[in-house]
């Protein structure tokens, strides 16, 4: 067995590579730094995982057999909070980070106090993977609108992302089943064997994040003029708020960044500068603002059904919608509709 992976060592180059993906995750620029930082730390922590794992069935060390064993149950979490930190606010993200986080540092202690705790823990690990998996695939399934906090010419491919984590956990939870099997029926031989054939897939899948991530990294400093806010950056602002509101650009709900960009004849970058500079928002919500003041204006103006108004608006999903029209007046599309003017300002 330890030949087999000492002759080709799988688990050192996924090692490798994850080291590598987790130093270029550290400079996404997705919309939000928290988001960077969780996506360094999960590559990190594949990292040292696929280390130890090398460790254990390649070279036979196995002082570390149990922090080996327990550090997959931070895998689920960790690929989840990197798309939450781009669909909650500000303020409910680091509640949602201590109860995701906190709640399997309890499980690893509880784990730590119970007898027979590794084999405990393999089914514990098999169950975070397919509970996260299926957090993944329904936030998925609510839409890209959902990411209020990722970049606008970023957040549909963040959503296809959702999916592809979810599909990488379902196949490192078959694979921990896979090897949880072998070893309940003593088959050792055979664990080395789903190891290699495991760690193929995951070098696959490492080799198509590095192929994609540089797409989406932070621009160098210095190959763009940098805006000032007093001046360029309020000028440019003020462009972009022309073509879009004399265009109405805005009601297009396949408009992104880049796109708007092109119509102002400026690098994407530059008019992302120049919009959170002037107006502390990204441009995805700085859109989101056109649109729900546009909306606004129908539900005031003509009997259009609010899902009607929603599709007019440039909106995709109705939750998107609904959350971001309370965020901004306070009250639902109908409560707003009944009001009274006064009750009607942002």
């Amino acid at each position: 067995m330890q030949g087999s992976l000492l002759s080709f060592p799988l688990p050192l180059l996924t090692a490798l590579l994850c080291a590598v993906i987790a130093v270029l995750a550290a400079q996404l620029d997705l919309g939000r730094r928290q988001t960077a930082i969780l996506f360094s730390m999960l590559f990190a922590l594949f990292g040292v995982e696929a280390l130890l794992v090398a460790l254990r069935f390649g070279y036979g060390v196995e002082t570390l057999v149990t922090f080996q064993r327990l550090l997959p149950l931070f895998v689920g979490p960790m690929m989840y909070l990197p798309f939450m930190a781009l669909a909650v606010s500000v303020e409910r993200f680091p509640g949602l980070l201590v109860r995701h986080l906190g709640g399997m540092a309890a499980v690893l202690l509880g784990l730590q106090l119970l007898p027979l705790r590794l084999g405990l823990a393999d089914m514990v690990i098999v169950c975070s993977y397919l509970f996260y998996a299926v957090a993944l695939v329904w936030r998925w399934w609510q839409g890209p609108d959902r990411l209020i906090h990722a970049r606008l010419d970023a957040v549909r491919n963040v959503h296809r992302w959702m999916l592809w984590a979810a599909a990488l956990l379902t196949v490192i939870l078959l694979l921990e089943a896979a090897i949880s099997v072998s070893f309940a029926l003593r088959r050792s031989g055979q664990v080395a064997s789903i190891i290699s054939y495991g760690s193929i897939l995951i070098i696959l899948a490492l080799l198509g994040v590095l192929f994609v991530l540089p797409r989406f990294l932070k621009k160098i400093p210095g190959r763009s003029r940098p805006v000032s806010v007093d001046g360029e950056a309020a000028k440019l602002e003020a462009a972009a708020y022309e073509l879009l509101t004399t265009t109405k650009l805005y009601l297009d709900p396949d408009l992104s960044a880049q796109r708007l960009a092109r119509r102002l004849s400026v690098p994407v970058r530059r008019l992302s500068n120049a919009i959170n500079e002037s107006k502390a928002m990204n441009v995805s919500q700085y859109v989101n603002g056109l649109r729900l003041a546009h909306a606004a204006e129908l539900l005031r103006s003509c009997d259009d059904s609010v899902a009607t108004i929603m599709v007019k608006s440039g909106f995709l999903t109705r939750s998107n919608f609904y959350r971001e029209f309370q965020r901004v007046y306070g009250c639902s599309p109908a409560a707003y509709r009944q009001g009274s003017p006064e009750q009607r300002g942002p």
